[in-house]
């Protein structure tokens, strides 16, 4: 069975690379062939965040666009359309139709995030609210054969619409994401997300900036997209985000962050959406984690024994500073974390659901 995969953004988006690209391989094994093409390539994504360089943005989606208007000609190659959210990050579903008339095929479409819910970019605003088409998700989610959703919060609203619902959780290879032995001379304290979950991180500095009155740690931020970082009385590491570097990021890390709380650009319906897969990441490499319990991120581990659920600030100093202060806790939790992944969350047990998923839909056994 051939499947055509699309994606608005190539490999260096954590939703090409773990809900499409992990799985390219189990599933050939399982008779199943994977073709993804993004509408953005490498060079024109890393364009599309960086700061200004509106022109070159602008240009980038021509020859995009033109490459997904030769594809049209070889739709007829697939037996099935999988869709990683939408096949072009703005504008109604145009290509999706196309695929589908021309390929005369049906679609499954995977979410990972309540894109449904009208959402305001921290970097683009408004302008690209209006270039979203916010609409078009519930409109590819009638469309559908079945959806493949990150949680049952996006499950329930796809089901809603009157299309059937898969719950595929976001999960990493704990063959490469596992627990290292750190040689950190004091705990580091670490965040790992996008200029977009930034906000989140901020909302959390003065919770930091108390604990460093108490205890020494080193505060190791990853994607921020901030270039100056400065807290008082912590030695603060700013990194870029880098894909070659991404594990050994998350093993580095003693403790993890994992805040979240409304914001002019989240929303409740946003947050309730997201699947917890930052949480799923430190748990895959043994590191114990404190969590904003929101949505079916409160149903994630088992509080108390793989992370701590914080709410209020006061929850998140008690939390952090019980595992600053407590060496052989952060290994138990550590260790707890990484087997509930493994008995939980593994490429080879989705794999085997979304083979299930997409040979359902297609339109040939």
């Amino acid at each position: 069975m051939h499947v055509l995969g699309l994606s608005s953004y190539p490999v260096e988006a954590a939703a090409t690379r773990f809900r499409l690209a992990q799985f390219v391989e189990p599933l050939s094994e399982l008779g199943i062939e994977l073709d993804i093409r993004p509408f953005l390539n490498r060079d024109q994504f890393t364009n599309m965040y960086a700061p200004g360089r509106s022109v070159q943005k602008m240009l980038g989606v021509v020859p995009a666009a033109f490459r997904r208007m030769s594809l049209i000609g070889s739709v007829r190659n697939y037996d099935l359309l999988l869709v990683q959210r939408e096949a072009m990050f703005f504008g109604p579903a145009v290509f999706e139709w196309l695929y589908r008339a021309v390929g005369r095929m049906p679609m499954v479409l995977d979410l990972d995030d309540a894109t449904y819910v009208r959402y305001v970019s921290p970097s683009y605003g408004q302008l690209a609210s209006r270039l979203k088409f916010f609409g078009k998700t519930d409109n590819l989610i009638r469309s559908s054969t079945v959806v493949s959703c990150g949680n049952r919060y996006i499950a329930d609203h796809v089901e809603s619409l009157g299309t059937k619902a898969v719950v595929i959780p976001t999960v990493v290879p704990t063959d490469v994401f596992r627990p290292s032995e750190k040689q950190n001379a004091v705990p580091v304290v670490g965040w790992i997300g996008t200029h977009s979950t930034f906000p989140f991180l901020k909302w959390l500095f003065p919770v930091l900036e108390s604990l460093a009155k108490k205890h020494r740690f080193q505060l190791r931020i990853v994607g921020a997209g901030v270039n100056d970082m400065s807290l008082a009385g912590i030695e603060v590491v700013n990194l870029p985000w880098a894909l070659d570097r991404e594990v050994e990021d998350f093993q580095s890390i003693d403790i993890g962050l994992y805040p979240m709380t409304l914001s002019a650009s989240a929303s409740h319906d946003w947050l309730m959406g997201k699947s917890g897969f930052k949480g799923i990441q430190y748990m895959a490499v043994g590191v114990p984690f404190v969590m904003s319990p929101i949505g079916v991120t409160a149903e994630l581990g088992e509080p108390g024994t793989t992370h701590f659920n914080a709410t209020t600030h006061e929850d998140w100093y008690t939390h952090l500073d019980k595992l600053l202060s407590d060496e052989d806790l952060r290994s138990r939790m550590g260790k707890a974390g990484r087997q509930y992944s493994l008995n939980k969350f593994t490429v080879g047990r989705q794999a085997e659901i979304l083979a299930s998923t997409l040979r359902g839909a297609a339109r040939k056994p």
